[in-house]
């Protein structure tokens, strides 16, 4: 009973979100809370509630401060030379955009956090794809499918927790791993290029010639023409897209677009090679884990705020200006910490996990790395990295042990699902990454679902074809 009520409320809260009947965080609430009650435990919701909360304040506290931080050094300018070189490769060409988009993604997410890029990607390219209409789902699955494939670096937590469960090192299983992720990584890049075309061809061949960005008006001047005659596109509200949106929207979107204003009052360029360190330093304090993560976010947005801020009125205006992505993200974390509270509280993830594996047929058990391949695309969507890896897995490998498949390929194979995990319901950088791109969480699930679980299954194609799984 267990087992169906949990598979039922994960597919109640996909279906009220995808279908717009409920908001993220209203959903998040009140469909485990009705669940809750459905079980029989409903006197315990609030204690599973605190549970899920005190295990996700960590977290929460990491995106908060986190947030601030990167906020604080795309307003100073730290990463303006890096925007700058992929947008002059991206000019104004739609595919270019989407591939540049990837490729932007891949490379920040060498730090190991999701989070972080994802607020660096949209920031930089956001401003491209609203002017442009192009389409914010296509920014959004690009994005979070390039990080998923980076997530399997040993420092970004999936590779540790295999590792972890099976008492394995790190390193024996990620390295030869390499190949096959490499073949996912280009598999995204490839997407990207045809989502990209896709784009182009709805909107045309366009040419960017001048940028204008002005304290209070932005303007962009686009001179465009499709290729298969569709017309030119003279000004950035050209037709395509899905609308202009209202004044307001469009006086954020010119903030948006400020961001990379070379002559913008937040520069420091004297302190450039101060936050530069303070960032490598940070990067490399969170790798060595010289200090819980959420402490070192929370210091260097301290350090950070006071050496180039150093008058209170400009720290204030600093954290106003952020504060919307750190309320609205903060508080899809708590909201999904119900939905955790009560999936691991009421045992349902216990019974999921236990059916999953029971209806593996007998004959598979010589196949166990490519069912574990298989699994950790829905496991690793439906329930959190923690309890696949610390919960699954180690009875999958046991069973793939009975049949002489080793530890290491059972890790290896596990690893596959994390394209798809990265756009989770139960992923708190998710909400950061679709926060910020003003997307509705529905439409990024609809669109990234079936490109994710390709990348996935390609990825798991390769390996085999290497001989790693």
């Amino acid at each position: 009973m267990l087992t169906i009520l949990g598979f039922a409320m994960i597919a109640t809260f996909l279906v009220l979100i995808m279908m717009k009947k409920m908001s993220p965080i209203a959903a998040l609430v009140l469909i485990p809370a009705l669940f809750c009650v459905f079980v029989g435990k409903g006197a315990k919701l609030g204690d599973y509630v605190i549970e899920g909360v005190t295990s996700l304040a960590p977290t929460a506290a990491m995106l908060m401060f986190a947030i601030v931080y990167f906020g604080v050094m795309i307003d100073v300018g730290l990463f303006d030379p890096i925007v700058r070189g992929i947008l002059k490769f991206c000019k104004a060409d739609p595919m270019r955009i989407v591939v540049g988009t990837a490729i932007l993604a891949a490379i920040v997410s060498l730090d190991g956090d999701g989070s972080t890029t994802f607020m660096i990607t949209v920031s930089a390219m956001y401003p491209l794809y609203k002017r442009l209409k192009m389409s914010l789902v296509v920014m959004t699955g690009v994005a979070a499918m390039a990080n998923g494939v980076m997530n399997t670096l040993p420092w970004g937590g999936p590779t540790a927790r295999a590792a972890t469960a099976l008492k394995l090192d790190a390193s024996d299983i990620f390295v030869p791993m390499i190949p096959a992720l490499a073949v996912g990584l280009l598999a995204v890049f490839v997407l990207s290029y045809f989502l990209g075309l896709r784009e182009r061809k709805r909107l045309g061949v366009l040419t960017l010639n001048e940028v204008l960005v002005e304290e209070k008006e932005t303007e962009t001047v686009l001179v465009g023409s499709a290729g298969s005659g569709s017309g030119a596109a003279k000004s950035p509200v050209a037709t395509g897209g899905s609308g202009s949106g209202t004044d307001a929207e469009d006086t954020e979107d010119d903030e948006r677009f400020q961001a990379l204003d070379p002559d913008r009052p937040t520069l420091r360029p004297k302190l450039y090679w101060f936050n530069a360190l303070l960032t490598v330093g940070l990067l490399t304090a969170m790798i060595m884990e010289w200090l819980p993560i959420p402490v070192l976010f929370l210091l260097g947005a301290a350090l950070a705020l006071t050496v180039n801020f150093p008058h209170i009125p400009d720290q204030k205006a600093r954290l106003a200006a952020h504060a919307d992505n750190v309320l609205n993200v903060s508080g899809m974390v708590f909201a999904a910490a119900v939905f955790t509270g009560v999936l691991q509280g009421t045992g349902m993830v216990d019974h999921m996990a236990k059916w999953m594996v029971d209806v593996i047929p007998e004959g598979m058990g010589p196949h166990m790395a490519l069912v574990t391949g298989v699994l950790s695309l829905p496991l690793t969507y439906f329930m959190s990295n923690d309890g696949f890896y610390f919960g699954v897995l180690p009875v999958l490998a046991e069973a793939g042990a009975a049949h002489g498949v080793t530890p290491l390929e059972m890790a290896r194979a596990s690893l596959v699902g994390q394209p798809l995990h990265m756009s989770s319901p139960l992923v708190p950088a998710v909400y950061v990454l679709v926060g910020m791109a003003k997307v509705e969480f529905g439409d990024h699930t609809k669109f990234v679902v079936k490109w994710a679980a390709l990348t996935c299954l390609i990825i798991l194609a390769a390996g085999m074809l290497f001989g790693i799984i």
